[in-house]
């Protein structure tokens, strides 16, 4: 399972890096893809639409994505836009939800 380690600042100035990285872990055809943000600092609107690429053209190839480490700034914005309940759709469309002790769907692994 190949896991990208996302840290620093994800930006408009530095997303492009990480959504190509996406996509060339993405066509190896992985059952999963693990983004790691263990190590992010910060993170814009373009940095959200990595995120949500990632789980779309995953969805597109079979691959569930699955974000792990993420800090709770990120935590808060993913709720805030919706991209939380997005990522806990499963890729076929037709498994079980997983939510958390709140009843909430999460997107972390």
């Amino acid at each position: 399972m190949p896991v990208i380690r996302v840290g620093g600042d994800l930006a408009y100035t530095t997303a492009s890096p990480l959504r190509t990285e996406v996509d060339r872990e993405l066509r190896a055809g992985p059952a999963v893809l693990v983004l790691d943000f263990a190590d992010l600092q910060f993170i814009d609107s373009t940095g959200l639409s990595v995120i949500v690429h990632a789980w779309r053209a995953g969805q597109q190839e079979g691959v569930t994505l699955r974000l792990c480490a993420v800090p709770r700034f990120l935590e808060t914005i993913l709720d805030m836009t919706g991209v939380t309940g997005l990522l806990a759709r499963p890729v076929s469309g037709d498994g079980p939800v997983t939510t958390g002790p709140d009843g909430q769907p999460t997107a972390t692994a």
